[in-house]
């Protein structure tokens, strides 16, 4: 198999706060949007057959100025979601990460672990990377879904201090092969 999915996490977003816009509604800030226009340029030298996205707004927010540059619909897919933490907006969000990532096939009441998003993310990548050989695939999605994504196809060197230092937007470009996954992107 030959494909390319190219993973882009969203751009500045609204941070989450009690009372706020839930996850699916949190959009980009202003220097988001800006960000999200740049992509463009930097996503040039890609003629995709498919741009998806997590449905959450922040997410597709990033990839839409992209797509409407190529005349493209973004298809939201609730696969391609961010992690279902379980983890209320809260001073202690911080500390319930790490210790997430210190222990990841806990999951809390009704949540995900952050086993079973790693396993999410790469059954849709592997997935979506199969309905589109030989034709790049982008998707906006969000920075602990790709960061599982990456420690699930192999990038040991992932844990939550690669999450907390990943750029908005960041672009990750896993090339599947028939030896396994290449990834090229901004701290491997």
């Amino acid at each position: 198999m030959r494909a390319e999915v190219i993973l882009v996490r969203h751009a500045r977003s609204t941070l989450p706060r009690p009372g706020g816009p839930n996850e699916y509604r949190r959009p980009l800030t202003e220097e988001g949007l800006a960000q999200a226009e740049r992509l463009i340029t930097d996503l040039a030298d890609v003629e995709p057959s498919l741009i998806a996205s997590s449905p959450y707004l922040r997410a597709v927010q990033t990839v839409e100025p992209f797509a409407r540059a190529l005349g493209m619909p973004v298809r939201t897919g609730h696969d391609l979601r961010e992690w279902d933490s379980g983890i209320a907006p809260s001073p202690d969000f911080v500390r319930h990460y790490i210790e997430s990532w210190a222990n990841p096939h806990h999951a809390r009441p009704g949540a995900e672990s952050l086993h079973q998003l790693t396993a999410r993310a790469t059954a849709v990548l592997t997935s979506l990377a199969r309905e589109h050989q030989d034709e790049p695939v982008v998707i906006g999605s969000h920075g602990t879904f790709v960061s599982r994504a990456l420690l699930g196809f192999g990038v040991d060197s992932v844990n939550h201090s690669f999450v907390h230092a990943m750029p908005m937007p960041a672009i990750y470009r896993l090339r599947f092969t028939d030896r396994g996954v290449e990834i090229t992107g901004p701290g491997l």
